[in-house]
């Protein structure tokens, strides 16, 4: 092996900037050129660098095939809406036998009707990744409305209930 630098292929050769009319052949960057006078100043590394940024619930657009068809072969349960909020697009349910509430997406209601707080449904539960030791609720049917609250359809339109 030589000695000699070989160019790396593809690359443009360097070129010094020219000198300026006035100058004696010394070489001068405009101002504009110059690195700025505090150029390198040490971080401290970011706090959230490793922190891995929490994963959206699977909705029914991006769910697996597989965990659709656990989900749909899996037993139903009843409970009552605890809470949702059409705009955030997500509310949850409490169980009727108890235990802790059940989050359901807006992408997994089934019907023509917006559940509000005290509406008796019916769903399936799928299991929420990455470690799946939440769950969702999924085919969530709204199985009786609770009287004397105003319901909402998807189209906009009010019912007195």
């Amino acid at each position: 092996m030589s000695s000699q630098a070989t160019p790396i292929q593809g690359s443009r050769p360097l070129t010094p900037p020219l000198p300026s009319a006035g100058s004696n052949g010394s070489l001068s960057f405009p101002r504009s050129l110059q690195p700025p006078a505090c150029r390198h100043r040490d971080r401290s590394p970011s706090p959230m660098k490793r922190v891995p940024h929490p994963q959206p619930p699977p909705t029914r657009r991006n769910r697996t095939c597989s965990a659709t068809a656990r989900a749909s072969e899996g037993p139903v349960f009843f409970g009552v809406c605890k809470c949702f909020s059409r705009s955030k697009g997500h509310g949850f349910l409490t169980p009727s036998g108890g235990g802790t509430d059940v989050f359901v997406h807006i992408s997994d209601i089934e019907g023509e009707y917006v559940p509000v707080e005290g509406d008796e449904v019916s769903y399936k539960v799928c299991s929420i990744p990455p470690k799946h030791e939440k769950v969702q609720a999924v085919e969530v049917t709204i199985t009786h409305l609770k009287p004397g609250i105003k319901h909402e359809t998807w189209s906009g339109n009010v019912i007195s209930g």
